[in-house]
């Protein structure tokens, strides 16, 4: 079984893969990274065949490059810079730094390896291919479609009769069941709505005029474990910092759960909270991060009602519904729904990552705010990392 090309445009990506590596390209471009793709769900094989039309995928994918009008829209993004687009204008995807390959009990492995600034780009890519790859083979697609639509019906309606009432934003690209359906999603929610704010996929905020969504990753943050000169416990602290220098002040949203929420604080100083319009939650109890946030503001004397909390965190709309009666009239929220727009069927979904494990040959993890969400491939570093976080809690805090 041969599929169509996956991916057909290099904005068929993340907002924020742009976002992140444009600080990249402007402050560290020396860093080298490897990533690694894991699957969470158990028991889940990858036959030989669909390894096959991987690789046959990701070929395809490096014969591309960016086109005038691709490259023309993303400069037209405000924060965008011309010197980076110039950039893109020569970059493309390189077969050399990716690697897939299959364990005989049918796990799927694919590394990713070379300069941060062109390895990072692959991981959404990589995500929608496997994603489609794995469901057109191994089920009866249609069928699946027809559930997809049938679980769609019912949210527009329940978005348009009030029974859902907060606006959000489409963040379905890395898990999503195709391409295709990923579109459908995207034009229904915008057009047949008036909840949806946006998309974290360029390619279809650009095929729809929406806006283009997203901030920064963990492995932002992640990366600067990997820069010698930086104390671990210390990361968020240079990454916000050169996040603000790069874009001062727009495109303003951190993300707090890199090495956990409570570090996080420590750096998010009176200036940090100046220059920063809000805060994404991506582990751990949504309302008691929440509620540690609004604190946060107003001890340093900021109305929360000005700031923004958005939640990412495998939402699905009924749970949005409940933040939002949470927290509304208390602080700005806004939501970013991902599995439960692009990919809701009467299957399971995949939870699959590609995560960055190293930086320069030094390993580096994400401790996040739910134990089980960390990953790093080096048990000394991570229980190094943990107590150098504890170290610096119990110091400063």
């Amino acid at each position: 079984m041969k599929l169509e090309p996956i991916v057909k445009s290099l904005l068929d990506t993340d907002l924020y893969k742009f976002n992140m590596n444009q600080v990249i390209f402007h402050k560290h471009t020396e860093l080298c990274g490897q990533y690694f793709f894991k699957c969470r769900n158990e028991g889940v094989v990858f036959t030989d065949e669909m390894v096959d039309e991987i690789k046959a995928q990701v070929d395809y994918l490096c014969t591309m490059s960016f086109t005038k009008e691709e490259l023309d829209y993303l400069r037209s993004i405000r924060f965008i810079k011309d010197d980076y687009v110039e950039f893109l204008r020569l970059w493309r995807p390189i077969r050399d730094y990716i690697s897939i390959s299959r364990e005989e009990n049918g796990e799927l492995n694919v590394i990713v390896d070379g300069p941060l600034f062109s390895a990072m780009q692959f991981e959404i890519y990589l995500l929608e291919i496997i994603n489609e790859v794995y469901f057109r083979m191994k089920y009866d697609y249609e069928k699946l479609i027809d559930s997809a639509r049938k679980k769609l019906d019912k949210k527009i309606k329940a978005l348009n009769d009030g029974t859902y009432t907060f606006k959000f934003a489409e963040f379905g690209c890395r898990r999503r069941l195709s391409a295709d359906w990923e579109d459908e999603v995207v034009k229904r929610l915008a057009f047949e709505t008036d909840k949806c704010v946006g998309t974290s996929n360029v390619y279809l905020a650009k095929k729809y005029s929406l806006t283009p969504i997203g901030t920064y990753a963990h492995e932002y943050v992640q990366m600067y474990q990997g820069i010698d000169k930086i104390p671990l416990a210390y990361t968020n602290y240079y990454a916000m910092r050169d996040w603000y220098d790069e874009y001062q002040g727009d495109n303003g949203t951190a993300l707090t759960d890199t090495i956990t929420t409570d570090l996080f604080l420590m750096d998010f100083n009176r200036s940090m909270v100046n220059n920063y319009s809000g805060v994404r939650h991506d582990s751990g109890d949504p309302y008691e991060w929440g509620e540690k946030l609004i604190k946060h503001y107003e001890s340093f004397n900021v109305d929360p009602k000005t700031k923004l909390l958005l939640f990412s965190d495998s939402l699905d709309f009924d749970r949005a519904q409940k933040l939002c009666d949470y927290f509304k009239d208390r602080i700005k929220v806004s939501f970013g729904i991902g599995t439960f727009c692009s990919n809701d069927t009467s299957e399971t979904p995949l939870n699959i990552v590609i995560k960055l494990q190293y930086v320069n040959g030094r390993p580096v993890a994400k401790l996040s705010d739910t134990p089980g969400k960390a990953m790093c491939r080096d048990e000394h570093y991570l229980d190094y990392l943990k107590r150098s976080v504890k170290f610096r809690l119990h110091r400063e805090g």
